[in-house]
């Protein structure tokens, strides 16, 4: 019956992502290249709309389960799919995805006063993790390659665990397949991209289920299934501070899109990488590392100056070509 009603799901996600396509194409819903982008051709914008229709229809075939998550998604999915539409002030985005946090987290049970400063630090990693994402959300397919990377070994330990229903997960799976038949293609052919609402609406989802997993656990280690993107995107912004750099504009510093457009990798190779360094890492963390405190520790910790030192040595050997194109840029406005 699962089997049969997953099947139907998908038939449905797909169909309403081609309807979606038809709306973005008639009300001009499009994303316009420019130096700071990795792609050269106009495309839709928008596409990761699926993962918030995905919730609904979701709550629509098993029951309003999590109604403050859905509720929550719903907020900051919505806001930021009018971002997309039309720029919003960084201080309305930066108040919708704490309110949006907040109502996640009293889903999750965690607004106990008592421990309040741990709630205050959490709500900013959440909300800083949720922009590392949508920041990652550069090139072709690396957001539903990520994504899934991040599903994979979220479904096997809750097969064994339980902490979210089984449901929800799979359900973002298909979500996330149908995205990428979309987007997970070489530069110029990709149908979408997934936008605000569809990086900052998959990031919510998945910090949830990261986020009950967690609770459930009490062990904080496995943010270690963020750990890829977190060291690109930390030290991709600790660079740009040394660089005095404004951080609300558009660059292409980060180690993919260096790869991208300065080494002119493409962008499912470059996708598939990034997805392939986060599953090695989280499924040596579910199958390998013994389930002790301190070995996850030890893992987490290694893994995370493995990631490091080769991020620095990447941008030590190839950062000049992006600088190079910095000076082309601004040589040619002059």
């Amino acid at each position: 019956m699962d089997l049969l009603t997953y099947g139907v799901i998908f038939v449905i996600l797909f169909i309403v992502e081609l309807l979606y396509f038809r709306i973005a194409d008639r009300c001009n819903i499009i994303d316009k290249p420019n130096e700071r982008s990795s792609h050269s051709t106009i495309v839709l914008r928008g596409g990761g709309i699926i993962f918030m229709l995905g919730l609904w229809i979701w709550a629509a075939f098993y029951g309003f389960g999590y109604p403050w998550f859905v509720v929550a998604v719903t907020l900051i999915a919505g806001v930021s799919f009018v971002d997309d539409i039309r720029s919003l002030p960084d201080s309305v985005r930066l108040v919708a995805q704490f309110v949006a946090m907040g109502l996640m987290f009293y889903q999750m049970d965690m607004l106990h006063w008592e421990m309040w400063w741990v709630v205050i630090l959490a709500l900013i990693v959440s909300v800083g993790a949720t922009n590392i994402i949508n920041f990652m959300d550069g090139i072709n397919g690396i957001t539903g390659g990520y994504a899934l990377a991040l599903l994979i070994p979220i479904y096997i330990l809750n097969k064994g665990m339980g902490f979210v229903e089984e449901s929800l997960v799979v359900t973002v799976i298909l979500a996330d397949v149908v995205f990428c038949l979309f987007n997970f293609r070489p530069k110029g052919k990709a149908k979408c991209f997934a936008g605000d609402v569809g990086s900052i609406g998959i990031a919510f989802i998945l910090l949830f289920m990261i986020g009950q997993l967690i609770m459930r656990t009490g062990d904080v280690t496995y943010l270690v299934f963020l750990l890829v993107y977190g060291v690109d995107g930390c030290l991709t912004i600790c660079h740009r501070i040394m660089l005095h750099e404004n951080l609300g504009e558009a660059h292409r510093k980060h180690a993919y899109q260096l790869m991208a457009n300065e080494l002119k990798i493409g962008h499912v190779k470059v996708s598939l990488l990034y997805m392939g360094l986060q599953l090695m890492v989280s499924l040596g963390f579910v199958f390998i590392v013994p389930d002790t405190v301190l070995a996850h520790w030890i893992y987490l910790i290694g893994a995370l100056v493995v990631l490091a030192v080769a991020y620095v040595a990447f941008m030590k050997k190839y950062y000049h070509l992006h600088q190079a194109y910095l000076d082309e840029i601004k040589r040619l406005k002059n």
